[in-house]
């Protein structure tokens, strides 16, 4: 994405290199790229892990274009892989791999990572999508994040897909959101009064050493220094393409919607940090089988009766985008559960953690033909 187009799209997806016999993860980057950059340019990218390798769409200015993006970059990644005798596998955590077996990319940007963050960083082995929504005003940008934080653990819970990590089921639907707290400027933001309060708190990191450039705010909600985007990045790696093109359109329709009420001088209420915390908290551990709180009811209910009022919520924007078929695959999520939850369905039946990689990258390729 490099130009602003009010609600436009950008999807960036983080996969992993496996090899098919052993299911390990295979740090294999800098093939994948050789190859990919010829075919793929800008929109094949590394990251700090060798075993890691991102695909990011051209900017979209609908969803049916998204899902032609999503679908020619997973395709493209998947040949190249096969052709190198790997695979690509979309999951927010690998079942087994360890990180200290994974080496790191050799870029001046990681090696500054890793030595300002050290094991913190090299543990960081986890797989994530990003949703970019373009907004053409930065105080708009401010004041829409600042509502957006309420929904994301909703939104959080349908992505969830890493149980594993480290060859053990670790009890989380999302563990990878449980290594990723590790860092500093992650998790959901504090909410801002103004653009210049948001500027004044990057500038005075950036005076202070804490960080060289606002990239190194990691929020799961952030607005994205060069794109002019807003980027929603809670969500793990959904492994199919279905499953990422409806949590895509549900996070466009929510923006629209707050863009929508903030013009209109209807403001949503705005709660605090610590106590979506609680919910969130609750999307990584749950999924879809847990209980979110309600905070105007003051009361927990289960998190499918908050994502049917979500939708409920955003309804009137799904026609005037002309998602409605993306959107109503969230009932289908609903249905058939989140990655983790199949995930640990292959697991209980087979107790074999090959096998679940090999239903991850089956889940994968799905639709691609």
């Amino acid at each position: 994405m490099n130009e602003k187009k009010l609600f436009s799209l950008g999807i960036e997806e983080e996969f992993q290199i496996v090899d098919p016999v052993t299911r390990e993860l295979k740090s294999h980057i800098q093939q994948i790229l050789e190859e990919g950059k010829m075919l793929l340019k800008e929109q094949v990218k590394a990251e700090m892990h060798q075993s890691v390798v991102e695909a990011g769409s051209n900017i979209c200015y609908n969803i049916k274009e998204a899902r032609n993006e999503v679908v020619k970059l997973r395709k493209s990644l998947a040949s190249i892989a096969q052709s190198q005798g790997l695979e690509i596998a979309a999951a927010g955590t690998h079942p087994f791999s360890r990180w200290e077996e994974q080496k790191i990319t050799d870029h001046p940007r990681y090696h500054g990572v890793v030595e300002d963050m050290q094991q913190v960083a090299r543990a960081n082995l986890i797989f994530g999508l990003h949703v970019h929504i373009g907004l053409d005003d930065n105080e708009d940008i401010i004041h829409i994040m600042n509502a957006a934080r309420y929904f994301l653990p909703h939104i959080f819970a349908l992505t969830t897909s890493s149980p594993f990590w480290k060859g053990r089921n670790t009890g989380f639907k999302s563990y990878r959101s449980k290594i990723f707290d590790r860092f500093p400027r992650t998790g959901i933001p504090d909410h801002f009064n103004s653009w210049g309060a948001f500027d004044s708190y990057v500038n005075l990191l950036i005076k202070t050493g804490c960080i060289d450039n606002a990239k190194k705010i990691w929020w799961d909600i952030r607005p994205h220094p060069v794109y002019g985007t807003l980027e929603v990045r809670i969500c793990d790696m959904l492994m199919t393409v279905d499953e990422t093109i409806a949590i895509a359109a549900l996070i466009q329709a929510v923006i629209v919607k707050l863009h929508k009420l903030l013009k209109r001088n209807l403001g949503f209420r705005l709660y605090r940090r610590i106590l979506i915390n609680e919910n969130k908290f609750r999307a990584a551990r749950y999924g879809l089988e847990g209980k979110l709180i309600d905070f105007g009811k003051q009361e927990e209910v289960p998190v499918q009766n908050l994502i049917f009022e979500l939708l409920d919520f955003v309804d009137e924007e799904v026609d005037e985008l002309g998602s409605r078929d993306e959107i109503n695959f969230i009932h289908e999520i609903l249905k058939m559960k989140t990655g983790a939850f199949r995930q640990l369905q292959v697991w209980n039946k087979t107790k074999d953690l090959k096998s679940v990689v090999d239903y991850i990258i089956s889940q994968t390729n799905q639709g691609l033909n």
